[in-house]
């Protein structure tokens, strides 16, 4: 990894993504899915399709990048307040070597936050470690019902 220069990894950056993007983020987001285990069965035709309605909504999507490699992306609603952070994906090969963390800091510099929100399934435990290591605190618990 680069090395870090203040905390910041000077060589990781953000690079906010066009509707040519489109299928990449698609795929992407397809791996998101399948990491998290969500119950999501979009094909990646239907999750390029809700991919560009979000960029043509109040979202906008960055890659996170080190040279020429995309090492993952982030969705996020700009029109909250906090921003919504909707998908955060950092390819597997990335993982566990401080890619994730610094690709966050670097989000939160270049939107001039410091303060966002997430969901993140209860079930997902990686997730739920990963956030957490990065200061974020429960703050309620959403629930569902379905009968059967």
């Amino acid at each position: 990894m680069a090395p870090l220069i203040n905390g910041k990894n000077e060589m990781i950056h953000i690079q906010e993504c066009s509707s040519e993007d489109i299928p990449i983020l698609a795929m992407m987001n397809k791996q998101l899915i399948e990491d998290e285990k969500a119950e999501n069965v979009m094909t990646i035709s239907e999750l390029e399709k809700r991919m560009r309605e979000f960029l043509r909504s109040n979202y906008k999507a960055y890659y996170f990048k080190e040279n020429l490699n995309t090492i993952g992306y982030a969705l996020c609603n700009i029109s909250k307040d906090p921003i919504y952070l909707r998908q955060y994906f950092i390819k597997q090969e990335y993982r566990n070597k401080g890619y994730g963390k610094e690709s966050f800091k670097n989000l939160l510099l270049y939107l001039n936050k410091t303060e966002i929100e997430i969901d993140v399934y209860s079930w997902n435990e990686n997730g739920i470690k990963f956030w957490e290591s990065l200061g974020f605190v429960h703050k309620y618990i959403h629930m569902n019902y379905k009968e059967e």
